[in-house]
């Protein structure tokens, strides 16, 4: 058991919602939990460490990518109980939202794939409801 598992307090995770024209960046969870499922690049925040160099820090090792200026997209609370109802899991994501700079897609640190997908083909990345509807919050705020 990890210490992200039955937590004594929650983990906080700081993703990027990064496009490139229409084209959303997702990357493939190369390792634990969640394994082989697509989402946003992100990960777990450094002590010490501000919230958006966070960001840049985990999109650059995930992913190879340097993104623009970030706006804050969106926080979400992911809490998973166990069946006796303890919190199993709890992480607060931070969303930051921007375009491409620099750099190639390629799967870095903890990543097994990375994919640039147009609106029309996320539904063949099985994303989860929050992760669509972050992708539409940063897609609205980026205009």
């Amino acid at each position: 058991m990890s210490d992200r598992e039955y937590p004594a307090r929650p983990w906080v995770g700081v993703g990027c919602v990064i496009f490139r024209g229409e084209a959303v960046l997702l990357t493939r969870r190369g390792k634990p939990p969640r394994v082989g499922s697509w989402s946003l690049p992100g990960g777990a925040q450094h002590l010490g460490e501000g919230a958006i160099d966070c960001a840049r820090r985990e999109l650059l090792e995930e992913t190879g990518i340097e993104a623009g200026p970030l706006l804050l997209a969106d926080v979400i609370d992911g809490i998973a109980l166990d069946a006796r109802g303890a919190v199993r899991y709890h992480y607060t994501i931070i969303d930051y939202c921007g375009h491409w700079l620099a750099g190639e897609a390629r799967p870095g640190d903890d990543v097994s794939e990375t994919a640039w997908a147009l609106p029309q083909e996320l539904a063949a990345y099985r994303l989860t409801p929050q992760v669509l509807a972050v992708i539409g919050r940063a897609r609205a705020l980026l205009g």
